[in-house]
Order: C-alpha cells, then sequence, then structure tokens
C-alpha cells in the first residue's frame, strides 16, 4: 500500500515539475542549464521517496520504541533509569543534529559539483561537433576533471565527518550503558535489584541501540533529501514573467478564419538581470492587416527576430502593445493564440525520432498520408523515401544526421501540416541551395496565400515577394511599403537591394523577374 502511494506521488510531482517546466518564458530557458535540472529533478523525487519511507518505517516506530522502554524502566527499576534512558536519547539527538547541520554544508559542495559535471558532461556532447572542429577534446576533459576533482574532496570530507558522528554516537552510548551497568550493579549490592533486572536494562539499551543509529542516518539522510526537494521546490517556485492574465480569452477568430497583427509603440530590451539591458525595440509600429505578407528586412541586431518573439509571445513588451484582431495578446490565452501560428525557425532542432513523429509534430493525429503531402510541398518527400528506413529514419539528437537543409524542409513540412492562420517565418530558406529554394518559395506562396505572414528575409528576393516591406534599423522603422514603391523611393530598401545585386545573394535575378524598378510580385 505504501509502495503504491509514494510512487503515485512521485509521478505527480515528476509531472507538474516538467509541466512547470513547459510554463516558463523563453528568457529562463535561455538562461538554464540542462544538465543541471535534470540533476534537480532527479534527486528531488528520489528525496521525496526517502523522506515518506523514513518518517513511516523510522522516525514514528523509533518514538514508539524509545518511549516504551524508557516507561519499562521506570516502572521496573525506578525513574533515574528512566531520565538516564531520556539524557542519552536527547544527547545523542544533539550531537547527531548538531554534526548533520556541519557536514549538509559538505554534502551541498557536493552536490553543486555534481551538478557542474553533469551540466557541463551535456553541454560538451550537446556541442560535440564544435568541440571537435577545434580539437578541444583536451580541454573538455580538464574543464570536467576539475569539477570531478572538487566532488571528490567534497566526497573526502563527508567520510571523514560521517567517521566522526559515528564515533560520537557510539562514545555516547557506550556511556549510557556503562552508567546503567555501574547503576544497577550498586542496586544488586544493596539489595532492591536482581540479576535479572541487570540483564533486562542491558537488553533494552542495547536494543535501542540499532534504532538510534539508524535514526542519525535517517536524519542525515532526511535533511539531504530535503535539501535536494528544496532545489526541486525552489524550481517550482520560480515564476514565468509570460503568463496568461486572470480572465484571459480565446482567441476569436474572424469568420473567414484571418488573423491581423499590430505592434504599437513597442519598446523591448533583453533583461541580462543587472539592469542593463540593451534596448532591442525602440517605439515600433507595425500593422500587418489579415490575410496579407510583410518582410522584415534590415542588417544584423536590428531587432527583427524579436519582433517574431513578441508576435509569438515569448516575451512581453516593456511599452506598448501586441495586437491580433485589435486586441492585446495579453488578454488572450497563450494556448489558444497559439494553435493557430506556425514558426519556420531559422535554427530548426529535432527530437530524437523517426522522420514521420517529427513532421506530424506540426499537428499531432495527423494521417500518414497527410504527412506525405505537407513533406511533398516542403520539397522533402523525395529525399525521405531515398532513405533506408524512409519515414522511420530516426534522426539523432537534435536532428544532427540531418543536413541544415533537410531539418529546415522538415520545420516547413511541420508548417504545411499545421496550416495555421498565421505563419511567422524566420529566414525560413536560410540553409537551402538557390534552385531548392526556388521551390520552397513556390510552396510558402501557397502556404501563405489568405494567412497573415511575417518573413525575416536577408535574401531581398524573398521581402520582394510580400505585399508589405518593413525596413528595421538600430530597432525603430526607418521605411515599410511595397517593393516598387521603396526602391523609388532610393532609401535604405533600395541600398540593401543594390548591394544584393538586385536582391538574391548570388547575384541572380529573384523569382518572378522583380528587378529593380520593376514589378513587386511573380
Amino acid at each position: 500500500m505504501f509502495a503504491e502511494v509514494t510512487q503515485r506521488i512521485i509521478r505527480k510531482v515528476s509531472v507538474e515539475a516538467f509541466a512547470h517546466l513547459h510554463r516558463m518564458d523563453l528568457a529562463f530557458h535561455l538562461a538554464r542549464r540542462t544538465g543541471s535540472i535534470s540533476k534537480s529533478l532527479d534527486r528531488g523525487t528520489r528525496g521525496i521517496s526517502f523522506v515518506l519511507g523514513a518518517m513511516v518505517f523510522n522516525v514514528v516506530p523509533t518514538a514508539f520504541e524509545v518511549s516504551l522502554v524508557s516507561g519499562i524502566l521506570a516502572y521496573k527499576c525506578g525513574p533515574a533509569f528512566a531520565a538516564l534512558t531520556g539524557a542519552t536519547i536527547a544527547t545523542y539527538t544533539w550531537f547527531t543534529f548538531s554534526l548533520t547541520k556541519w557536514r549538509m554544508k559538505i554534502r551541498r559542495d557536493m552536490n553543486r559539483y555534481d551538478n557542474e559535471s553533469t551540466a557541463r558532461v551535456v553541454d560538451s556532447l550537446i556541442n560535440y561537433e564544435t568541440v571537435k572542429y577545434f580539437a578541444s577534446e583536451s580541454h573538455e576533459l580538464q574543464r570536467y576533471d576539475e569539477t570531478l576533482a572538487g566532488y571528490e574532496r567534497a566526497a573526502v570530507k563527508t567520510q571523514h565527518s560521517l567517521a566522526v558522528l559515528n564515533f560520537g554516537q557510539q562514545a555516547i552510548f557506550t556511556a549510557a550503558v556503562t552508567a546503567a551497568m555501574v547503576g544497577v550493579t550498586g542496586g544488586i549490592e544493596a539489595g532492591g535489584l536482581t540479576v535479572g533486572d541487570l540483564v533486562m536494562v542491558n537488553t533494552m539499551l542495547l536494543q535501542l541501540a540499532a534504532p538510534l543509529h539508524f535514526l542519525g542516518t535517517v536524519y542525515r539522510e532526511t535533511k539531504q533529501s530535503l535539501t535536494d526537494m528544496g532545489s526541486l521546490f525552489g524550481l517550482m517556485r520560480t515564476h514565468s514573467r509570460v503568463q496568461d492574465r486572470e480572465g484571459a480569452r480565446d482567441l476569436a477568430l474572424a469568420a473567414d478564419g484571418q488573423v491581423s497583427l499590430t505592434l504599437e509603440g513597442v519598446r523591448f530590451g533583453y533583461d541580462t538581470g543587472s539592469g542593463d539591458g540593451r534596448t532591442i525595440l525602440d517605439g515600433v509600429d507595425l500593422h500587418v492587416p489579415a490575410g496579407t505578407s510583410c518582410a522584415l528586412v534590415g542588417t544584423s541586431g536590428s531587432g527583427k527576430s524579436t519582433v517574431l518573439r513578441l508576435l509569438f509571445r515569448f516575451f512581453d513588451p516593456s511599452e506598448g502593445r501586441v495586437l491580433v484582431n485589435g486586441e492585446d495578446v495579453r488578454d488572450l490565452k497563450m494556448a489558444s493564440f497559439r494553435e493557430h501560428v506556425a514558426v519556420v525557425p531559422q535554427d530548426t532542432l529535432l527530437f530524437n525520432d523517426t522522420v514521420l513523429y517529427n513532421i506530424q509534430y506540426g499537428r499531432l493525429g495527423a494521417s500518414e498520408e497527410e504527412v506525405h503531402q505537407a513533406a511533398r510541398l516542403a520539397h522533402i518527400h523525395d529525399q525521405v523515401v531515398g532513405m533506408a528506413a524512409g519515414y522511420d529514419t530516426v534522426v539523432g539528437e537534435r536532428g544532427l544526421k540531418l543536413s541544415g537543409g533537410e531539418k529546415q524542409r522538415v520545420a516547413l513540412a511541420r508548417a504545411f501540416l499545421k496550416k495555421p492562420a498565421v505563419l511567422l517565418c524566420d529566414e525560413a530558406t536560410s540553409s537551402l541551395d538557390t534552385r531548392t529554394e526556388q521551390g520552397i518559395l513556390e510552396g510558402l506562396d501557397e502556404l501563405a496565400a489568405g494567412r497573415t505572414s511575417v518573413f525575416i528575409a536577408h535574401r531581398l528576393s524573398t521581402a520582394a515577394r510580400c505585399d508589405q516591406i518593413v525596413v528595421l534599423e538600430a530597432g525603430k522603422v526607418v521605411e515599410s511599403g511595397g517593393h516598387a514603391e521603396l526602391l523609388a523611393r532610393g532609401g535604405r530598401y533600395a541600398e540593401l537591394w543594390a548591394k544584393q545585386g538586385g536582391g538574391n545573394e548570388w547575384g541572380e535575378e529573384p523569382a518572378g523577374g522583380a528587378s529593380e524598378g520593376g514589378e513587386t510580385r511573380g
């Protein structure tokens, strides 16, 4: 019965902790150490199991046994022996608690080094290719060995302190038994006690030795478990800065299922925790009418990706508002809004599972035929079919078994499968060759048709296909309008267009025949 209850509690806490991590905002996950968090979760749940078992099977039975022994000794041999038993237990407990409190500092150091070593292993293995690129295996081994050396020192100190604790406990109990034997011997000489009483007192005191010694171990491990649980519950007490407001509503789509997006006077800067965060967006105004496409262009660091993160509500603006169909996105339930949005990131990370599962993640429950159709639209179906295991091919951790272009096309296939009302693309063709890019852009045109779409485009041939182009510089909108209109102005966009040889990084004519001063869409 107890095992079932314990495992159910551990399961509930583990699920809640996992859910809590997914509720945390992007800022938390950008700063996390995956290995350290994994270790905290593991030790915290094991700590729960130990504390529950110790309370039920050790603490309560030992307290009951101590009270029985003290009562019997007081009744048979007089209150002096009961007082001796009580004093022994009190001294034993005080010594154990005091020394254990000191030892906990060493155990915390052990935990810290343990977390750090796990974090370094995970971080190094995740960046395996980077380590190889720079031939830094010896450096990684040295960093790992440094943490293990710290753990070794703390572990040795722990064993030394444990020896001191055990010696002190044994000394206290031996002194108590010796005093009791002297007292009983005096009682026998006086004629008030018998040899049988001496055997009884000795047996009962020795009987207390085992549970009391174990009680010290239980207390030590319980303190350690509580420390481990404290790390877990401390993690649970960390709150996301991006949450649903009380009374938040579901997103109400228009009759045609379309969505408009607006930024009003948005200011935003990433909080570094020291109050010196740089302003990324400085009073940005942007409106994307329902069913139209918008391209964000500009130099690196101008705030393009930040706009997408605010639109998806990974962050909330410091000032201003982000509106969806005229409603402040903070007044909407995040899950309700996000289920209508598909994002194609520049750096696609995949699950260590099959190609089928990774594409199907765009709409869980979609049929295999729907997955295949989405893959065809993303121009990856033929490559997948050509693999030895086809759609059952496992892509490896973070999708490392696929090329950059293949991973990006998997992300596009997810978007095709989701059929969203809003499409957000962060340089969706950055890892593709020009020929494949042309096919993907045609597919994106099909996907974006009738949908509200926002594209970050470094290749201006992509931007030229959009209804509206917004040029960002230093967190401000410096130009906006259609392709032909911006070229005619001869401003910043025209300058960027000329630098890219007519809008393409490779100096080729953009899709659809768009050229300087020409029409905007093919």
